[in-house]
């Protein structure tokens, strides 16, 4: 197998839409990340328009991670750019942020504090304004039903109650964008179907990206699959264009099993300049 993208029209990426475009929601174009001689994520372009729940789906180690990590300016590219609603993560990373909410694999809780304190805490970290602020949290609160443990120490809850207040603070500011790495990681059985359900719920009016190695994950949220394999994206498309027979499971093993590694780039020993 070659290294174009898979899709349902043609097997190469086409290039990802201007992100002046307020329809575009998330847009990647040309993002490689190197680390020396290893490629961990190379050449990836996509857009994702408004309204869409997209599922990032790869083996671990794949790139996911490193991925997301640009996507939201938390890693800057060794080349190509990225933007949330238009706005350009690395030139425009206030604006852009305003727009995005994230929640890594290992969300960024404080365990003395409460969930209440927490949010009060992004809250202001994030200048939202008092009276917004007790509303938002309000809503929040109500969405991710953290209402039985507000003032128990973030320390002491459940990994899916950390979860939930992972989510709240990714929610706080009413963001557009929505991007979740890993989100049911150590979840149980019930942990995990509550997730999907909210996932659902914000996928009416939030524009989605999920990282996942899970196949059922996949099929559960998701209208579009992006899957990646070695650092490079090997099928762009919906959920029914990957599927065979009702199931991922084929597909996946397949296009993960037959690409083989990224070549080492050509970078002189040393990252590229971003």
């Amino acid at each position: 197998m070659d290294e174009e993208v898979v899709t349902n029209t043609s097997p190469v990426v086409e290039p990802a839409a201007d992100p002046a475009d307020p329809a575009i929601m998330i847009d990647a174009h040309g993002l490689s990340k190197y680390y020396g001689p290893f490629v961990a994520v190379r050449d990836a372009s996509f857009s994702i328009p408004q309204g869409q729940v997209v599922a990032f789906l790869g083996p671990n180690g794949a790139g996911k991670s490193t991925l997301m990590r640009m996507l939201t300016g938390f890693l800057a590219p060794s080349a190509g750019r990225a933007a949330i609603s238009g706005f350009d993560v690395r030139q425009q990373r206030i604006e852009a942020s305003k727009r995005l909410g994230y929640l890594p694999e290992n969300g960024p809780l404080y365990p003395d504090m409460t969930p209440l304190e927490l949010l009060g805490f992004f809250g202001e970290a994030r200048g939202i304004a008092p009276r917004a602020l007790k509303d938002r949290i309000k809503a929040v609160v109500e969405i991710c039903a953290l209402e039985l443990v507000l003032e128990k120490p973030i320390g002491k809850l459940s990994r899916g109650y950390k979860q939930r207040v992972g989510l709240a603070q990714a929610l706080l500011h009413d963001p557009e964008v929505l991007i979740m790495d890993e989100p049911t990681a150590g979840l149980d059985p019930n942990q995990i179907k509550q997730f999907r359900e909210n996932m659902q719920r914000l996928g009416r009016t939030k524009t989605l990206l999920i990282s996942t190695h899970i196949l059922q994950e996949v099929e559960a949220v998701a209208d579009r699959v992006l899957l990646i394999h070695n650092g490079r994206l090997v099928f762009d498309g919906a959920l029914a264009d990957l599927e065979e027979n009702g199931s991922l499971d084929e597909p996946f093993y397949r296009l993960t099993r037959e690409l083989p590694e990224a070549p080492p780039a050509s970078t002189g020993g040393r990252e590229s300049a971003p």
